[in-house]
């Protein structure tokens, strides 16, 4: 039996005591997360976004085996946000297709759910924009030569979507506020995937539902984490979880929560992380241009790729070579800046020679 086969279809069951210390560990890493980056100023914050919309974008397809290219999406999330490089966007129709989605579950969070909601999320994808109708049975399936198909679950038969999908809605319109948000996020996810409603693109229409419920939670339409990221790294995790809470007639459905309500805390951990590291990159610059004011374009994009490569990113060090390739001048002037860099205190020279190398100061980069 399946989960839909419940008896108590759909009176989902979570264990709130059990759940309590996941629960507030994500609250408290969504609430740091989201109290420093009010700190940010605008073009961190901008970043930041811009950071959350493609990181989102890629993994989401990435977990159903389609792979977007990454300065499209960077592109296009761009220019959805107004930023600066939004003028060098190449339309592709996948991501815009897949970014069409992710900004109409956040953007619509004020409006109730609707089925012509969700059909215009997968028109986005597919165009079909409609609940299956096909009479074959709905199944999650591994071929295997030679042997019958392993069927991991079947969802309900189309003839009966239409009336689930009502209950699903009515519930998630009438339960905001009464449900704990993350709960609630991990619950329609479940539901929504357990139910399999359209002939495919299911997981990333689940995964835009959640963020919905997550974006109407926290209240916010500024997306500074991803959640899908969390999910494609642990993706063994997440079929494991869905197959599990999905694959018996078991309306307790606490392990899947907790699970979910996890990645929700790595989710705003990593973005804590990255501001961080960006807040540490700002005042590396501050100081830099105040002490050396006089630093030349090529020498600020010379040290700036040091200094996000980190100490073992960069490959061998700075050579003058390299300098030559990545600036675009000549090796007279290579060597020279690479020699004030060294006098001023920017970088330390190693080795000499062929094998001389230049390393961004320590003291600098602290």
């Amino acid at each position: 039996m399946y989960l839909w086969q419940s008896s108590k279809w759909p009176e989902f069951q979570v264990d709130l005591v059990a759940l309590q210390p996941t629960l507030a560990a994500a609250r408290y890493a969504q609430g740091r997360a989201m109290g420093l980056a009010s700190q940010l100023q605008l073009m961190d914050l901008g970043d930041l976004q811009l950071q959350g919309w493609a990181d989102e974008a890629i993994a989401t397809a990435q977990i159903e085996g389609e792979l977007l290219q990454v300065n499209s999406v960077r592109a296009s999330a761009a220019r959805r946000l107004g930023l600066a490089d939004a003028k060098t966007a190449e339309r592709d129709a996948r991501t815009e297709a897949t970014l069409d989605v992710l900004q109409a579950a956040i953007g619509q969070s004020q409006q109730p759910l609707s089925h012509d909601m969700l059909h215009g999320w997968h028109a986005a994808l597919f165009r079909t924009g409609a609940y299956r109708d096909h009479a074959e049975p709905m199944q999650i399936v591994t071929p295997r030569l030679g042997k019958p198909d392993v069927v991991h679950y079947q969802a309900p038969s189309s003839v009966d979507v239409p009336a689930h999908m009502t209950q699903l809605i009515d519930w998630f319109n009438h339960s905001q506020g009464k449900t704990d948000g993350l709960v609630r996020a991990a619950i329609a996810h479940l539901w929504f995937e357990a139910v399999h409603p359209f002939e495919d693109g299911n997981g990333r229409v689940g995964r835009a539902l959640s963020e919905m419920a997550l974006a109407q939670d926290l209240k916010t339409d500024q997306r500074l984490w991803s959640l899908s990221q969390q999910m494609w790294l642990d993706r063994a995790g997440y079929y494991a979880q869905l197959q599990a809470a999905t694959g018996q007639a078991n309306m307790d459905v606490t392990p899947w929560v907790q699970w979910f309500v996890g990645c929700v805390h790595k989710a705003a951990d990593a973005t804590w992380e990255h501001m961080q590291a960006a807040t540490r990159k700002t005042r590396f610059w501050a100081a830099l241009r105040e002490q050396h004011p006089q630093l030349t374009p090529t020498q600020t994009k010379a040290i700036n790729k040091l200094y996000d490569a980190g100490p073992e990113g960069f490959s061998g060090g700075m050579s003058t070579e390299k300098y030559v390739n990545l600036c675009g001048v000549s090796r007279a002037t290579a060597y020279r800046e690479l020699t004030a860099l060294c006098e001023m205190g920017a970088l330390v020279q190693t080795g000499v020679g062929r094998g001389t190398r230049y390393h961004l100061a320590l003291s600098e980069a602290s």
